[in-house]
């Protein structure tokens, strides 16, 4: 995953996009500081766009380095979303 600033994104947002359709994942940073993280709308992160949009997970950094991609993990159409069932559990687990 590549790192940009804010900067440079206001100076040129087409070709970040460009490079995030050809399926790069941009990490836009101000100061330093990751501020957001620029994904394909397809693929294994799209899974988990909305929990990450809300604010329920967090994207972490990947032990093996930030270019290690996500999991895959088929599924039969008709399965339960996992990640909500693990969601569901750690609700129930709350104090």
């Amino acid at each position: 995953m590549s790192a940009i600033s804010v900067r440079e994104f206001s100076y040129n947002p087409s070709a970040v996009f460009a490079r995030v359709e050809g399926g790069e994942a941009v990490r836009v940073t101000r100061h330093g500081k990751v501020i957001a993280i620029v994904l394909p709308g397809d693929g294994p992160a799209d899974r988990y766009a909305d929990l990450v949009a809300s604010g329920r997970i967090r994207l972490g950094t990947a032990t093996s380095g930030d270019d290690a991609p996500l999991p895959e993990y088929a599924l039969p159409p008709d399965a339960p979303d996992p990640v909500e069932l693990l969601l569901a559990e750690r609700d129930e687990d709350a104090p």
